[in-house]
């Protein structure tokens, strides 16, 4: 115990990253969840190692929270919800100013610290803590964006106003591929519009999110606003059932999305949840192929291929078929793969050594399904013989109609197919599982408008690879890749953590006369 409260000191005051806490001869201990205002320990009597997946180092061990741990972080923040949404919303987003001054001045220890942990260049975690700092500072407009409106006179005398109030307990539920953004997404929002939070972080990579709320704690936030609870699949399920909880944001695989969006709907909260993906890319005849083959290549590698706006799925047309194979071959045989916190490498491993069987497994299958696998990155030569790394792998000729075609294999895999036209390669955008983006590259202004009129999909790309919205645009989703109605980010983040009230009102003369 007593090395634990050492760590926690060291944490919570000089944010030290824990590679420097371990050479100070500080012993490794359990993350801890933060719960009304201070650091305590899980009551799990189960923990998981937090393995760094380029090296195989055990970083940490992360407890499995019981739904004991997930009641006292949700009685905290019931307890905390009244008092917390009566501070005016100018002195709330205050607290956000703050944070995103500590984000800044902590960033390369942070991101450092997602490269760690998630197996990303620090090039990657770098950028993913740009974005989550980009969301703070739109939450920080809650002030107008909170704003209802509002009629005189809808009837005589009567006016009719519509103001938007808080929820209560929001819960996030966060996916282990960007451990530093995708809180970031919600729980600014959920705060600055007077809801108190729970962030569950995934017990892959639990250390990013400790470390922010390292921050959190140096603001001295109320008691009870923020809390953190580190779990496994008991502590979700906690979280769904809870009756405190009044609204859950979830990110991950649409299996567990829809698991998530139905148990906890059925427990009457609001809900959103993004799911898989499976991202088409249309290479037409007038794109300009070099430049369109960096693009891809960088969605389709980038992450290691572990983002849901990961391109993984290219549909040539015509001409461009052959020019843009070739070249996206020389561009994953040249990609350098090996551990993000090296100069040169421009990809990292997978998470798991499970991840990376998954994924050579499904590179198998799909060569049994009639692909040629132009570029093998199984068993590649690096130099961390632990990690769990798979190098880009090019599939052609792979069916449409194959297993393999419709599976999200979430690793730096690129399958290349080829139509005819545009109106065949949007029927193939169009016709499967997901919606979560499609990106087309041509020079032509029609065809850009033809596509994102009718690619059936949540984000857009013309000529971008990767259409991440910024974050005053809301993170969209279709069909399996998103459940619910209002998503994540902007505009939409405060329709989602507020409810609106309608009040209509009469002031007669007569009875004013009475005051």
């Amino acid at each position: 115990m007593e090395c634990a409260r050492v760590y926690t000191a060291v944490a919570r005051f000089n944010h030290w990253s824990r590679a420097a806490a371990w050479s100070a001869g500080v012993c490794e201990a359990t993350v801890q969840n933060y719960v009304e205002g201070a650091w305590r320990p899980s009551s799990a009597t189960e923990t998981l190692p937090v393995v760094n997946p380029a090296t195989g180092e055990e970083l940490e061990r992360v407890p499995l929270s019981p739904a004991a741990d997930v009641d006292h972080a949700a009685q905290a923040a019931a307890r905390a919800y009244p008092a917390w949404r009566r501070v005016p919303v100018t002195d709330r987003v205050q607290y956000l100013f703050k944070l995103k001054a500590l984000l800044e001045e902590h960033f390369e220890d942070l991101a450092r610290t997602i490269t760690m942990e998630a197996g990303k260049t620090l090039t990657e975690s770098r950028g993913e803590m740009r974005r989550a700092i980009e969301n703070v500072e739109v939450a920080a407009a809650a002030p107008i964006l909170i704003q209802g409106y509002n009629s005189e006179d809808i009837a005589a005398g009567i006016d009719e106003i519509m103001i938007r109030q808080p929820l209560g307990v929001c819960a996030v539920i966060a996916p282990f591929n960007f451990p530093g953004m995708i809180p970031f997404w919600f729980f600014p929002y959920a705060i600055a519009a007077g809801n108190t939070s729970i962030i569950k972080p995934s017990e892959r990579v639990p250390l990013t999110m400790e470390k922010v709320f390292a921050l959190l704690d140096s603001l001295r936030l109320p008691p009870g606003v923020m809390n953190l609870v580190n779990g496994g699949r008991e502590a979700v399920d906690a979280i769904l059932d809870h009756p405190l909880i009044r609204a859950v944001s979830f990110v991950g695989s649409s299996a567990t999305a829809l698991h998530v969006y139905s148990r906890a709907a059925a427990h009457g909260k609001r809900v959103q949840c993004q799911g898989g993906a499976k991202n088409p890319v249309v290479i037409l005849p007038d794109a300009d192929v070099a430049s369109a083959t960096d693009i891809v290549a960088d969605s389709a590698f980038g992450c290691a291929g572990q983002r849901c706006l990961a391109s993984s799925f290219a549909i040539t047309v015509g001409e461009a078929s052959r020019p843009f194979a070739d070249a996206m071959q020389a561009r994953a045989r040249a990609r350098v793969t090996g551990y993000g916190l090296d100069d040169g490498v421009q990809m990292g491993p997978v998470i798991t050594p499970e991840s990376r069987a998954r994924v050579e497994q499904l590179i198998d299958k799909a060569a049994r399904e009639g692909a040629t696998v132009t570029v093998d990155g199984r068993h590649p030569d690096v130099k961390y013989k632990k990690g769990n790394f798979v190098a880009p792998t090019i599939l052609e000729d792979l069916p449409l109609t194959s297993d393999v075609a419709a599976t999200e294999i979430f690793g730096p895999v690129l399958s290349i197919h080829r139509v005819d036209d545009i109106d065949a390669a949007i029927n193939v955008v169009n016709s499967g599982r997901y919606g979560n983006q499609a990106s087309l590259f041509t020079s032509s202004g029609a065809s850009a408008r033809k596509f994102r009129y009718e690619a059936e999909v949540g984000n857009v790309g013309i000529n971008v690879g990767v259409a991440a919205p910024m974050a005053f645009f809301p993170f969209s989703g279709a069909r399996e890749s998103f459940f619910g109605d209002l998503h994540g980010q902007g505009r939409d983040a405060f329709e989602f953590f507020t409810q609106q009230k309608v009040v209509v009102e009469r002031w007669p003369k007569a009875w004013s006369r009475k005051f």
